[in-house]
């Protein structure tokens, strides 16, 4: 094998790699987008091309007739590529960076091919053999690229079965409202709702209980060609707010967008990014409201339990806490989890003078497939691997998908209902008997204890989400009449983890 070669099949696999990594799953987070189900599939199957392109260039010279099925698996490779441009294009808005590395990992790959060419017609003039040839530390690099390729193919078709289209997902949320029962019904039959976030792991539940309900919803996305594809053509998109006309008749507006809390570092740009991501847009929609002839009846806006930070006394045995704690708690100023509530509550109080009904929903952990907190965790409880984080007596405050979608309808339906809504289950436990529960659900045990100090270390503040808590009660939505779907936390996973 040529170094050139070497060389330039190399840096295609830590490219692709780097791609793979930091836009598709981090970015674009494409296993949980339920419109991305055709670029997972041409991504699978061009990872198991190159699973075996890595695994003959490492050990194998395929001589004879060989030599052009490895060539037609190089020129479907080729073909799968053009066909994910197209892909992308339709369905979102690829950043920057993404668009270069996808041009430089084109123009590597013409290289591979200007460079295997030469071998493919040589070998295809032997009789036709698979003969085992090793290549020395190429061989086992190579054969740790296919590895890899190949777990990230299996990867997206697990992520593909996992997935439905708009149309189906919708579907399949109607049956389940039908097994429930009666819900809130949150506006008339004409009402407009503008919802931001649509696209999230709470606001795509939301916008489909919208529209089965027969709403007209307007969402509010940076990537309208994404948003269109994932949502389906009866929402509409926007990508700025300045695009609606002052006489438009907005009857409520539910703020659900926000750079994701628990994630990358909380150093001093990242705060900013949180803070802006909420502050902001929060901002620009107490101006829409003001802007428009018509002020929207209710705001529903969601913060977070983060808002109680973390209490100073826990004093009870069971560690939840001298009492539970409601939504007449106070703040804990100086904590960032909570200046980030409260910097984003202030804003949307702003809308009160506007004679809007404002309800500042604090979500707890939301529970569901697909994204959000349960995916991760429960792969971890599958392979036995579900852990008790520091003592396990924090109180781990939680919510099911479909009490979230719930709530949210309830601060749309209740004219009474003002002010902060904890948005939790009913049931206060720990975090041992979260992770326990957890576990059962798939037949396990949480044996896997993680202490608190390096926790601490390798995130700092941030390490606090989970290894504090906030022993929260739903008590405004109790008062308001609100029957939780999931009040317990068995009866939730068990919904959650069957097939």
């Amino acid at each position: 094998m040529s170094l050139a070669l070497f060389l330039v099949l190399t840096a295609q696999a830590l490219l692709g790699a780097f791609d793979n990594l930091w836009h598709h799953e981090l970015e674009a987070r494409l296993p949980q987008r339920l419109g991305a189900r055709r670029e997972l599939a041409l991504h699978a199957a061009r990872e198991g091309i190159y699973a075996v392109v890595f695994i003959a260039v490492a050990w194998l010279e395929c001589r004879g007739a060989w030599a052009l099925v490895l060539g037609a698996l190089l020129a479907a490779e080729l073909v799968i590529t053009l066909a994910d441009f197209l892909e992308e294009d339709r369905t979102r808005r690829l950043p920057p960076l993404e668009r270069l590395l996808h041009t430089v990992l084109t123009a590597m790959f013409g290289a591979f091919l200007c460079l295997m060419l030469p071998l493919l017609v040589a070998w295809a003039r032997l009789p036709t053999m698979l003969a085992v040839v090793p290549r020395g530390i190429a061989s086992w690099v190579f054969t740790s690229f296919a590895a890899g390729v190949l777990a990230w193919s299996v990867r997206n078709v697990l992520a593909l079965r996992e997935t439905r289209g708009p149309a189906a997902d919708a579907a399949a949320q109607a049956r389940k409202r039908a097994a429930m029962g009666p819900v809130p019904t949150p506006l008339d039959a004409s009402a407009t709702v503008l919802v931001t976030g649509g696209t999230g792991f709470v606001g795509r539940a939301l916008v489909a209980k919208l529209v089965s309900d027969g709403r007209r919803v307007i969402v509010l996305s940076r990537d309208v060609l994404s948003a269109r594809a994932l949502l389906g053509p009866d929402v509409t998109v926007i990508d700025h707010l300045d695009t609606i006309p002052a006489e438009t008749r907005i009857d409520a507006i539910v703020h659900l967008a926000g750079a994701r809390v628990l994630g990358m570092p909380w150093t001093r740009r990242r705060r900013h990014t949180l803070v802006e991501s909420r502050v902001a847009l929060t901002t620009a929609l107490v101006a829409l409201m003001r802007r428009l002839q018509r002020h929207p009846a209710t705001f529903v806006a969601a913060s977070a339990i983060g808002w109680y930070g973390v209490p100073p006394e826990r004093a009870s045995m069971h560690g939840l806490g001298s009492r539970p704690l409601d939504e007449t708690a106070p703040a804990q100023p100086g904590q960032f989890g909570s200046d980030l509530c409260i910097a984003l509550e202030h804003e949307a109080r702003r809308a009160e003078g506007l004679g809007v009904r404002v309800v500042r929903l604090r979500l707890g952990v939301v529970l569901g497939r697909g994204d959000g907190a349960w995916p991760m965790q429960a792969f971890a409880a599958r392979l036995g691997l579900a852990a008790i984080l520091g003592t396990g007596r924090q109180p781990a405050p939680w919510l099911h998908l479909d009490d979230a979608v719930g709530l949210i309808c309830l601060g749309l339906a209740a004219p009474t209902l003002t002010g902060a809504v904890n948005a939790v289950a009913p049931q206060v436990l720990t975090q041992r008997v979260f992770a326990t529960t957890l576990a059962a659900a798939y037949g396990r045990h949480a044996w896997l204890r993680v202490p608190a100090a390096p926790l601490r270390w390798l995130m700092g503040e941030m390490s606090s989400l989970m290894l504090e808590g906030q022993a929260v009660v739903p008590a405004a939505a109790v008062a308001a009449g609100y029957r939780f779907v999931y009040p317990r936390l068995d009866d939730a996973c068990l919904s959650l983890a069957r097939p």
